[in-house]
């Protein structure tokens, strides 16, 4: 079953993407959910010309991602977190924790735009976490999680 996505869905596309599905999950997920709509010759006229007006758009769009990423990889962020003697945390440090730390910083990024390598950060030292700024812009945000001062 081919769809027009409506939205951004996880592990499948983005909004205005053409994609291929099977019929169960098209039928009783995406398009009940308002996530897509089906892909017919008068639809796909509709997205190509849409899509033609806002690649002007969409370069400017490009262009501020990249600059967003250029900014984000300038700052040095440390999260403090508990850790016990051997360096192993007593919680985890997850996107939602690196999300608080960049708005901190005076960036907003949505959590669900972050990827920690790994899921959850468990350990002291430096981490990784890839964030996507624009379907076409994705950073390697290096970070570093230290420990907390003890009161």
């Amino acid at each position: 079953m081919e769809l027009i996505l409506k939205q951004d869905v996880e592990n499948l596309g983005f909004k205005d993407d053409v994609v291929q599905v099977k019929n169960g999950y098209g039928r009783n997920f995406l398009i009940p959910q308002g996530l897509a709509i089906l892909a017919t010759p008068s639809a796909k006229k509709v997205l190509a010309e849409n899509l033609k007006q806002r690649a002007f758009k969409e370069q400017k769009l490009v262009d501020d991602a990249n600059a967003l990423g250029k900014k984000l990889l300038a700052l040095d962020i440390k999260i403090a977190a508990k850790a016990g003697g051997t360096g192993k945390l007593f919680g985890s440090i997850n996107n939602a924790d690196l999300s608080a730390a960049l708005k901190d910083a005076g960036h907003e990024i949505e959590k669900k735009c972050i990827k920690i390598n790994g899921g959850t950060v468990k350990v002291l030292g430096d981490q990784q976490a890839e964030i996507r700024l624009h379907r076409e812009v994705k950073i390697q945000l290096p970070f570093e999680v230290t420990k907390a001062a003890e009161k």
